[in-house]
This record gives C-alpha cells, structure tokens and sequence, in this order.
C-alpha cells in the first residue's frame, strides 16, 4: 500500500497555486453538484473536507500557512453555483451565498480544521527532520 501511495502524484503547489486549485476544484464541484444533487449543500460541503485535505498535502512546505487560509476562501467562491438565488438578481444570489454559508458553517469549519490539523503535522514533522539534520551535522 505504501508503494501505491507513493506513486501518485505528489504536486507542490505554492500559496497562490494551492487558493487557486482549491477554488477552482470546488467551483467546479459546485457546478457539478447543482447539475446532479439539484444544489445540495450538504453534498457540496461532504466534498469540501477531501479538497481541504489535498490542499493541506500538496502546499508546499514553505507556504504551509496559507492553506488553512485559502480553503475557506474556496468554500465562499464555490457557493456561487450552489446557493439558491431566490429572485435571480444580484441581490437574491449574494443572499443565498450568506445564508449557505451561515447553514453550511460547520462543513466549513470542519473542512478549515482539517486542513490546518495537517498544516500542523506537516510543520511539526519538518520541524523534527530539521532538528535531527541539526544534531547529525558535525561541528564547523
């Protein structure tokens, strides 16, 4: 399983590159989830918690921060197909994006939490091979 794992594509993407793929991807599935679930939020916010974590991984280690920042950034903008309209102007939409996102808050933080869970074993992993380099290098 581990040789599986460790075959699949492993992308490090930097802060800007991990918001975009992040919005994007749930733009994309906010689309898809109105064509097949008829807006369902609670699918859209079920698919949200894997996107935060794939974007948790593939960060780069330099821009570990940004992630928990950026997803739910993603969240709000992936709203935009899902969120019911209600008289179909302008108004009606950003309505319908408030109230999904008051409706939906806890997809949203538990999606944020995953996200920054990783951030934090990742940071605290990188911190420790740094130390044992550290420790294993010998005095100048």
């Amino acid at each position: 399983m581990v040789r599986a794992l460790r075959g699949m594509p492993n992308p490090r993407l930097t802060g800007l590159g991990s918001g975009l793929f992040c919005a994007a991807v749930m733009t994309l599935l906010g689309f898809l989830d109105e064509l097949l679930f008829g807006s369902s939020l609670t699918a859209y916010g079920v698919l949200f918690v894997p996107v935060s974590l794939l974007t948790a991984l593939w960060v780069r280690r330099g821009d570990l921060l940004t992630a928990p920042v950026v997803v739910p950034i993603a969240f709000a903008v992936g709203l935009v197909p899902v969120a019911e309209s209600g008289d179909g102007g302008l108004g009606g939409r950003l309505m319908g994006i408030v109230t999904a996102l008051a409706t939906e808050a806890g997809w949203l933080y538990g999606g944020t939490l995953v996200a920054g869970s990783t951030v934090i074993v990742r940071r605290i992993r990188l911190m420790r091979r740094r130390a044992a380099a550290a420790r294993n290098r010998p005095p100048a």
